[in-house]
């Protein structure tokens, strides 16, 4: 997509992309962004049980240790810029920061470990900001009902459950209009809660 063709400056808007270990986010974020996506992948130490492969289809062997960054513009008004959490556990120190002013947040999860986005879940509830949670297609993984994934996780009927394939650009961006969405029903629920801009 191109930039602004009328002088018009987009708003600039912040999406989170969160979830466990090997999910997809760096390849989500990289299938949409229109710069080259900022990374700070670090070599793995040990390889998970049924982590998800890397982009080339070969075993994983590096993680995201701080964050993902891309963006993406929605026509001449919207930016959205993306930052993609790190998902080992001894990092989620950093996802305060990195959540701090989002307008929103796509939850990913791997169909194989549906539960361990759980914490993921419960985080984003806690801070309150509008969600979605997307089941990235693995080659070869069986697939998970949207009513089987609420279930498992206790999600509420107000929250859309997707399925996408994090390296097609078309599939992100489904998704990303599937939280535009949300947060719009959510501002729109309440008069009082405006989206914040990134400064």
């Amino acid at each position: 997509m191109s930039g602004c063709a009328d002088d018009t400056v987009p708003v600039a808007l912040k999406i989170v992309v969160s979830g466990g270990l090997g999910v997809g986010k760096s390849a989500f974020v990289g299938a949409v962004s229109e710069i080259e996506p900022l990374g700070t992948e670090a070599p793995l130490t040990q390889v998970p049980v049924d982590i998800g492969p890397s982009d080339a289809g070969g075993q994983r062997a590096t993680t995201t240790v701080a964050l993902d960054f891309g963006r993406i513009t929605f026509g001449p008004a919207i930016t959205l810029y993306l930052f993609g959490t790190p998902g080992q556990s001894r990092f989620r120190f950093l996802w305060d920061d990195l959540v701090d002013g989002a307008l929103g947040t796509v939850v990913l999860a791997d169909p194989r470990r549906i539960e361990e986005c759980s914490w993921a879940v419960d985080y984003v509830e806690a801070r309150g900001a509008p969600y979605v949670l997307a089941v990235n297609r693995f080659d070869g993984a069986e697939r998970t009902g949207p009513d089987e994934v609420r279930s498992a996780l206790g999600l509420g009927a107000e929250v859309p459950v997707l399925e996408c394939d994090a390296r097609s650009a078309d599939s992100v961006r489904e998704v990303l209009g599937a939280l535009m969405t949300r947060v719009i029903g959510v501002v729109g629920d309440d008069p009082g809660r405006r989206p914040v801009a990134v400064r």
